[in-house]
């Protein structure tokens, strides 16, 4: 690909104001990390609400670069070290991600840290009601998430050098204390359902416990799609992973059956039988036979996702406000956490 041609990305866009840095210092950077030799191009991705995304063009290879956006950033928030991490330890697994080439925590080099992956190439869906696709491809599209997820969670976190990327057990408890905290860091204004399912939550964490990798915002549009096959060939956006509870992530992929069209592209009130999309019982049950294991979402594990990301919409909106949001639709987003708290507190009453 040419210098010229990357304009022509439908994905790209030229790099936000916000999001400038010195691309003669990267490119010097990465001829000497990676050796090539031609000029290099950037632009930025048009996705991406925390971690500024980038396509780099050079030698005729295109490669994404992920970084921390400028200003003052929240304690252990857009943590690309961790990002870069984690999709090393997994190439050697079945699990399906971007082969990574170089990391960088020097911030002198563009003002950040950051990191570059190979780029991928397949299709994105950014609306799980799959309008683009015909009626019959859509359940097996469904079904790929669903096991890209499982084999995630299978993976043997111990064994690729992931045992200290994360503490094991208790994840739930703490995971509710961290959001709480990091609602009252980021907060810009009132939102009543968080602070109640901040007390309804921890009184309601079910017993047992199991440990995986949790990618922590797994969702369809975080997943690369084989250009042909209802495969998925790359699980992207990994700044939230750690070790946790496996439901956690299932939860979280399945908000989308709780908000509106007009709320994230969800699928609530929808006709999911006419779409050919499974429901929510019968993703869970796919999500379990590829998983080799029964599975129960109980009300609290929605409750419980729907709390989290209404905290991590708050730090968003709170972003937008400071000028330093990776995304140009951060106001706008962020601004829905009133709506997700009020749909998880909705989940959480009805479950008393």
């Amino acid at each position: 690909m040419t210098p010229a041609s990357m304009t022509d990305e439908p994905d790209t866009i030229p790099t936000r104001d916000a999001h400038r840095f010195d691309e003669a210092a990267l490119e010097r950077h990465l001829r000497q990390a990676l050796g090539f030799a031609g000029p290099l191009s950037v632009r930025q991705m048009r996705g991406g609400q925390s971690n500024p995304t980038f396509l780099l063009s050079a030698d005729g290879c295109d490669m994404i670069l992920r970084k921390q956006p400028p200003g003052q950033l929240l304690p252990s928030a857009h943590a690309v070290d961790r990002e870069y991490r984690v999709l090393t330890a997994l190439a050697g697994t079945d699990v399906p991600v971007p082969t990574t080439l170089h990391f960088c925590a020097d911030r002198e080099v563009i003002g950040t840290p950051f990191y570059v992956m190979e780029r991928l190439v397949g299709r994105i869906f950014w609306n799980p009601a799959l309008p683009e696709l015909e009626r019959g491809e859509r359940e097996g599209i469904w079904l790929g998430m669903a096991d890209a997820l499982a084999r995630l969670h299978k993976a043997d976190w111990q064994a690729i050098g992931l045992a200290d990327f994360g503490r094991p057990g208790n994840y739930f408890g703490r995971q509710i204390a961290r959001w709480t905290r990091q609602w009252q860091e980021s907060k810009t204004h009132e939102n009543p359902a968080v602070d109640r399912l901040a007390e309804w939550l921890p009184q309601r964490v079910p017993p047992g416990d199991q440990v995986s990798i949790c990618h922590g915002d797994f969702r369809i549009d975080n997943l690369m799609f084989h250009p042909t096959e209802p495969r998925v060939i790359g699980i992207l956006d990994w700044e939230l992973a750690t070790l946790g509870h496996p439901l956690a992530d299932l939860a979280y992929n399945c908000i989308q059956y709780h908000t509106p069209p007009h709320v994230f592209r969800g699928l609530a009130g929808l006709d999911l039988a006419a779409l050919g999309v499974p429901s929510q019982d019968a993703y869970v049950a796919a999500y379990g036979r590829f998983a080799a294991e029964p599975v129960v979402l109980q009300p609290f594990h929605l409750a419980f996702a729907l709390f989290r990301l209404a905290v991590i919409l708050e730090g968003i909106l709170a972003r937008a406000k400071a000028g330093n949001a990776a995304s140009a639709d951060a106001f706008e987003v962020g601004g829905l956490g009133v709506v997700i708290a009020d749909i998880g507190w909705d989940i959480a009453r009805a479950a008393d």
